[in-house]
């Protein structure tokens, strides 16, 4: 790899910025959002769901922060990184209904995880309750941390289809008993892309005293979020994927009535010099935290660019290649149609068929990238549809799944 120096020798040119530079001195293009992102212009890219993309004015200010880092890494990291990352927390918290002091930055949920499950009081006999739509590597966490503790994780299953919320809640409440101490579960799921109703499960849970933990991978930037208002005990979000900051850039969020879990005597005995807060755990040792302090630029970015008008056509969009979809396969949805049961990633199911497949050759001959997923035996097209998106992406998936399905079926 070869590495050209373009100019300034404090980075390349277009990566400094003035201290007065905002977001919104960043001309948009007349052509739309598409040309703020850096996606290759040939690819239909319908998987933003799975490592987001970013948009190139907010990855700018990304490269600023870490050039910046790079010229006094001792000022910035040690004197200035815990007021700069305090405002990116502001930023974060106002965007998603949180004061800042309950929120820390993370890696991504899956770190988050890891973190919390480190003092989560679990004891041998102990059950954490959760479905079988979660996504893997959280539940790998999960397993190993119960195989250790001597607690049990019990996948609930939820057969597709659903109709009702209700349906959905009373499946999963079914599952609780007096063992019951942590309730965990998905907001949007990765495999089936659905909404759950968490807020009703997380009031049950609380009257029942079972500590709540909710995987918001695919929440933030996707649908409106109020943390405090939602009262789960432990939120887990990231920031790469809806809302479109750059990779590795997730929180964990605690509600304060719960953070003193995170203070035990292990806490204290492998961290005796650092606060008891949660803010004391934003301190990892060193690290690149120029993503973080990108947060604020990539909720600006939302909002000059009116993203809740952005997020409905989303959604438009979802609908109306769901409902081809299925007048193709002759498969009827898994869900009602709303905003209650998806945002901007649906499924569609598939026939039978070899979804490794099928994926392989939408993107080997048609430059289509979306992920074939499952649950259970049943396979879908898991369409991601973000502000760069178009009708004609959605139909160019349709037509190359009627090439290919009768071939594959």
């Amino acid at each position: 790899m070869t590495i050209r120096d373009q100019g300034d020798r404090r980075g390349p040119a277009h990566c400094i910025f003035p201290k007065d530079r905002t977001l919104a001195t960043v001309e948009t293009q007349p052509t739309g959002l598409r040309d703020l992102f850096l996606l290759q212009p040939n690819v239909i890219f319908l998987n933003h769901g799975s490592f987001g993309a970013c948009p190139r004015p907010v990855l700018e200010f990304y490269q600023r922060w870490q050039w910046e880092m790079e010229r006094q890494p001792v000022e910035f990291l040690q004197r200035r990184s815990g007021e700069l990352m305090r405002t990116a927390r502001e930023s974060l918290g106002a965007f998603v209904g949180a004061a800042a002091d309950d929120l820390v930055y993370v890696t991504n949920v899956t770190t988050g995880l890891g973190l919390l499950l480190r003092w989560l009081p679990l004891n041998p006999g102990d059950e954490v309750l959760s479905t079988d739509h979660e996504y893997g590597s959280m539940e790998n966490l999960w397993f190993h941390h119960c195989e250790r503790s001597g607690t049990h994780y019990i996948r609930q299953a939820l057969p597709l289809p659903f109709r009702s919320t209700e349906q959905v809640v009373e499946a999963i409440w079914s599952g609780v008993n007096e063992r019951t101490r942590v309730l965990y579960l998905s907001h949007i799921t990765s495999p089936t892309a659905l909404i759950f109703p968490v807020e009703e499960l997380v009031r049950r849970a609380r009257e029942r005293g079972i500590l709540t933990v909710i995987d918001g991978a695919h929440a933030p930037g996707q649908i409106p979020l109020n943390l405090e208002q939602l009262g789960a005990d432990f939120y887990l979000g990231n920031c790469h994927k809806w809302l479109m900051s750059p990779r590795g850039a997730g929180f964990l969020y605690a509600r304060p009535e719960a953070q003193s879990l995170l203070w035990n005597g292990r806490v204290a005995d492998a961290m005796p010099w650092r606060p008891r807060s949660l803010a004391g755990l934003g301190w990892q040792g060193t690290r690149d935290i120029s993503a973080y302090l990108a947060v604020p630029a990539a909720i600006q970015f939302m909002e000059e660019h009116h993203w809740p008008q952005v997020q409905a056509e989303c959604h438009r969009l979802a609908c109306y290649v769901r409902r081809e979809i299925a007048a193709l396969t002759g498969l009827p949805p898994v869900t009602p149609e709303g905003p209650e049961w998806f945002a901007q990633m649906v499924i569609c199911p598939l026939p039978p068929c070899d979804g490794g497949t099928l994926h392989r050759r939408l993107y080997d001959e048609f430059m289509i990238e979306v992920p074939i997923t499952g649950y259970g035996e049943q396979r879908f097209a898991r369409v991601s549809v973000q502000g760069y998106n178009t009708l004609e992406d959605m139909n160019a998936l349709v037509e190359a799944l009627k090439v290919l399905l009768p071939q594959l079926t």
